[in-house]
């Protein structure tokens, strides 16, 4: 039994004292000691290694406990593990060298056996899993089959994704085989995930507001809708969409346990467009974390006010940036806990 099982609770849509907390990106690159590891290890060996996956996980814990812990890991180990080749260039971010933009390059894509070649995730969620001594949940995440072509046909990261637009728009037939290779290997690697001792899953869908209402649907949301159905029996799953405020009502009726919400849709807004029903998460503008931290006190009580205590997850509306200073980010997690409805 999780001690600590306020998260949990939230999903469920239970009456709680205070909305749990936690912080999307929590495991990274504003902390110290987490800097230490980097300076050590490259990305892929730090999420390829379960004892560092699993040592980086917990480090946000220690410093300020909050109610959950989302495993250290990436989205493109995906496609790494469908045989496309992903590099994590210094001051560049995500390189795919030889992008999917053509039949002959998508019968190279494989759609693989997960404890085979992500076996790697699932050590790191039971290490993680040991640590955390069931004081709090685990979250285990992919990313949306949408955003991981955004980055398989794109070849790195962009300001607006044309290239992968331009796929979708001109060879659909390609784009739409593509986007199922990912969904398999994804449920896959979430049911993986559930087996390994996660708590809950969240599908990010970093790149959804790229598409127009009707174009999301085509190309992200039914796909999202394919991963939501395999795993809703099995665990809680929550679906974040950057910037698909638009499509709030459809999640809502997804079967999803909470949807995230980022900072351009308001706490109103938010409960009118998904009827009211649903738990929710964030939003609170990543950036806002760099004002002084009793204004960060005010505006989390503020925005618990305007969700309701209820039905809620408090979070950012995005990952947090590596440039928060520690107290900051304590002050946020903080307020949450001394919330008095």
């Amino acid at each position: 039994m999780i001690k600590n099982d306020l998260f949990l609770r939230a999903l469920k849509g239970e009456t709680v004292d205070r909305p749990p907390v936690w912080m999307m990106r929590q495991a990274g690159r504003y902390l110290p000691e987490f800097m230490e590891i980097k300076h050590k290890y490259d990305f892929f060996t730090r999420c390829q290694t379960p004892e560092l996956a699993s040592e980086i996980t917990v480090q946000p814990i220690r410093r300020y406990g909050m109610d959950a812990a989302i495993l250290f890991s990436d989205i493109l180990v995906i496609p790494q593990a469908m045989n496309i080749e992903v590099e994590m260039k210094p001051n560049f971010g995500p390189y795919l060298p030889s992008p999917i933009r053509s039949q002959k390059d998508l019968d190279s894509v494989i759609i693989p056996d997960i404890q085979d070649s992500l076996g790697y995730v699932m050590d790191a969620i039971k290490a993680t899993k040991e640590k955390l001594n069931d004081e709090i949940p685990l979250i285990g995440f992919a990313g949306s089959p949408w955003t991981i072509l955004c980055y398989c046909v794109q070849g790195q990261g962009s300001k607006n994704f044309d290239k992968a637009k331009e796929l979708c728009f001109t060879n659909p037939v390609l784009a739409h085989s593509l986007l199922q290779k990912i969904t398999d290997t994804t449920i896959a690697y979430l049911k993986a995930k559930v087996a390994a001792g996660v708590n809950a899953v969240q599908v990010f869908d970093s790149w959804g507001g790229m598409l127009s209402p009707v174009d999301y649907q085509e190309f992200s949301w039914q796909y999202i809708q394919q991963i939501i159905d395999a795993l809703k029996d099995i665990t809680p799953v929550i679906a974040f969409g950057k910037g698909c405020w638009f499509a709030l009502n459809d999640m809502s009726k997804s079967g999803a346990s909470a949807l995230g919400v980022d900072w351009t849709c308001s706490a109103r807004n938010a409960r009118y467009l998904s009827g009211g029903n649903i738990t929710l998460q964030g939003n609170f503008d990543p950036s806002r974390l760099l004002s002084p931290p009793s204004e960060i006190k005010k505006m989390v009580h503020q925005m618990i006010n305007e969700f309701g205590k209820d039905k809620y997850i408090v979070n950012l509306g995005h990952g947090i940036l590596p440039n928060i200073p520690l107290e900051n980010a304590k002050a946020f997690v903080d307020a949450v806990k001394e919330y008095k409805a």
